[in-house]
């Protein structure tokens, strides 16, 4: 028997590249917001249309196509840094240590010093606002430093709530109450994706997602056979 599968969690294939390519994603957007941010902290006088202009000058100047290859070499610096010089991470909290250790903040500066001097040299950016970027970047670094922060908070948060809602969704497995089982279930997929690719967690949620899928296509049919319950934990390598 083949389970009919339509979601992602069945596709997510844990491995250094995924997790790596994740943090990238994520990271960037933290990054570019809080570039937005930080402009509109420390140039309060300037009109919204001139900001996003300042802004999309300053990402076209070598900053946006610079942080995918920052946030890359903070992973491998970071990792060689705590003796990781290859695998997996293995928590988010070590994924958090590894950013911290591997200069991402120092790159972002880089590129940003980068990003305003061409702006600047282009004509693209006035020599005035280009000053006061430079006086306020440290406005700039923290509040990106923040978010990144900030989102490493956010997905553990979001790896609790997993926990949280498999928990409960095993409780209305145990009761037969698919209604039960397919709010838990939406929740579990809306929450793994603020999550970094973990083996654990994508391990159990992919079982669930099995179960799930097979009682489901069952018309809701618990009555599931030893062979098809051993089939779904067997679809999840």
């Amino acid at each position: 028997m083949e389970l009919a599968i339509d979601n992602n969690i069945s596709n997510q294939i844990v491995n250094e590249q995924s997790q790596n390519s994740f943090l990238q994603t994520a990271l960037g957007k933290v990054v570019n917001i809080g570039l937005d941010m930080g402009l509109r902290a420390i140039l309060p006088n300037v009109i919204e249309d001139q900001v996003i202009n300042i802004k999309d000058e300053i990402l076209q100047n070598g900053f946006q196509s610079g942080i995918k290859k920052a946030i890359s070499s903070a992973i491998d610096l970071g990792k060689s840094a705590l003796g990781m010089f290859t695998g997996k991470f293995d928590n988010i909290e070590q994924a958090r240590t590894v950013i911290k250790s591997g200069g991402l903040i120092d790159s972002v500066s880089d590129l940003l010093d980068n990003g305003v001097s061409l702006a600047q040299k282009s004509g693209k950016i006035s020599s005035s606002v280009a000053s006061l970027i430079r006086k306020g970047k440290n406005v700039i670094l923290d509040t990106i430093n923040s978010n990144i922060e900030s989102n490493f908070d956010n997905q553990i948060k979001s790896l609790e709530k997993v926990s949280k809602y498999t928990s409960n969704w095993k409780e209305y497995y145990k009761e037969k109450d698919f209604e039960g089982m397919e709010r838990e279930y939406k929740k579990v997929k809306t929450e793994m994706k603020n999550i970094m690719p973990m083996e654990n967690t994508i391990k159990e949620a992919r079982i669930l997602e099995n179960l799930h899928t097979l009682i489901k296509n069952k018309g809701g049919d618990f009555n599931l056979t030893q062979e098809e319950v051993e089939l779904a934990n067997s679809l999840i390598a």
